[in-house]
């Protein structure tokens, strides 16, 4: 495959469209990666021309972060790297304040991760979850502060409200501070949610989507059945919980994996492939983070993009996705919007008016041989 770049959001900083997911390295929670694998699977992301590195404080207890660390180091990548990595979580039961979005807490982590990493500063650093308590002006002056000391390039906010992401840009903007450059939230054809309020204020504000969860946690792989017998994967380990992220399973989501199924063979490719590409292409998406357990899933996996999905099979998969939109955004539609326009076409700006800048092709010779 060929491995592309784009900037995140409305940054300087060019990724791959593909980034490495690394919570699985380590088996410290029951499941993912041991040490060897991960390697392999780190090596194999590099020589596909990844670039982009993904990982928190809270993954597998600290060793997601420490093995990327060591693997970049020991490749004398750091340079090339780009790490993103978050804060939020606690690890230290019975202290409330070696959690949540406060500086006191952002301060201590990103030391930590720092150390952890082996780095002196890091590329993207993330809100991994709102708190419900620290306003927005705490986190983003925090995180202007770290920017301005070295320790982090960019920031980004994971799993927020939108209302609180469009405050943090609007704050970011009016006082100087270092903007939101990336959105990282969970996305695929079994959740499309972000589309209502998220696409637009990345796209409209200068925030990238990253996307987590893209296979919904593997049931678009295809491995589980309505009607399955015995443990498939992951997902069957978690029927039982709360975890909202793993509640995968619902008459919907089972008419999405047999449309995709069929869309799949038609295409040639894996079920997989065609769930990532769908949702790589989808409007206001950066990059989208790769997560696996076995080399071989990640080696299908970063062959996604060396394809196109036609009009009407991606037609196909928008219809079987589709959810009613919610209120307010049932409003907004053509249907009561063309009552505002007075029935006359109207729209934002016309086709080709802002072409995408797109680098390519061969460098021009220095040599005057």
């Amino acid at each position: 495959m060929t491995m592309t770049y784009y900037t995140l959001g409305n940054s300087g900083l060019r990724v791959s469209r593909l980034a490495l997911g690394t919570m699985t390295f380590g088996t410290e929670w029951g499941w993912g990666a041991d040490r060897d694998t991960a390697r392999a699977m780190f090596d194999a992301y590099v020589e596909a021309g990844g670039n982009f590195f993904d990982t928190a404080d809270l993954y597998t207890d600290g060793t997601s972060e420490t093995w990327l660390g060591e693997f970049v180091a020991e490749r004398g990548l750091r340079d090339k790297a780009v790490i993103a990595t978050k804060f939020t979580m606690n690890s230290h039961p019975g202290n409330p304040n070696a959690g949540g979005n406060g500086r006191k807490n952002i301060m201590r982590a990103v030391d930590a991760s720092l150390k952890r990493l082996g780095t002196d500063y890091i590329d993207l650093y993330l809100l991994h979850v709102w708190d419900r308590l620290t306003p927005a002006e705490e986190v983003l002056r925090t995180l202007d502060d770290l920017v301005g000391v070295g320790k982090v390039r960019h920031i980004g906010l994971s799993d927020v409200p939108a209302w609180y992401a469009g405050r943090a840009q609007a704050i970011a903007e009016l006082r100087g501070y270092e903007p939101i450059s990336a959105l990282q939230l969970e996305y695929s054809l079994a959740e499309r949610a972000i589309e209502h309020e998220f696409v637009p204020l990345g796209t409209r504000h200068g925030a990238g989507i990253m996307v987590w969860s893209p296979l919904a946690s593997g049931l678009l792989s295809g491995k589980y059945r309505p009607t399955q017998v015995g443990n498939a994967g992951r997902l069957d380990g978690f029927r039982n919980t709360t975890h909202p992220g793993f509640q995968k399973f619902s008459e919907r989501n089972w008419a999405i994996v047999a449309e995709l199924e069929k869309v799949a063979a038609e295409l040639g490719h894996s079920m997989a492939q065609v769930a990532l590409n769908w949702v790589a292409t989808q409007p206001g998406v950066a990059t989208v983070i790769l997560g696996a357990t076995k080399l071989s899933q990640l080696q299908s996996n970063l062959a996604s993009l060396d394809f196109s999905i036609p009009t009407d099979l991606r037609r196909r998969l928008n219809s079987v996705s589709s959810a009613p939109a919610p209120f307010p955004h049932s409003y907004f539609g053509s249907e009561i919007q063309v009552r505002v326009t007075g029935g006359v076409v109207t729209g934002d700006k016309p086709s080709g008016y802002a072409p995408p800048v797109v680098v390519e092709g061969e460098a021009v010779s220095i040599s005057s041989n």
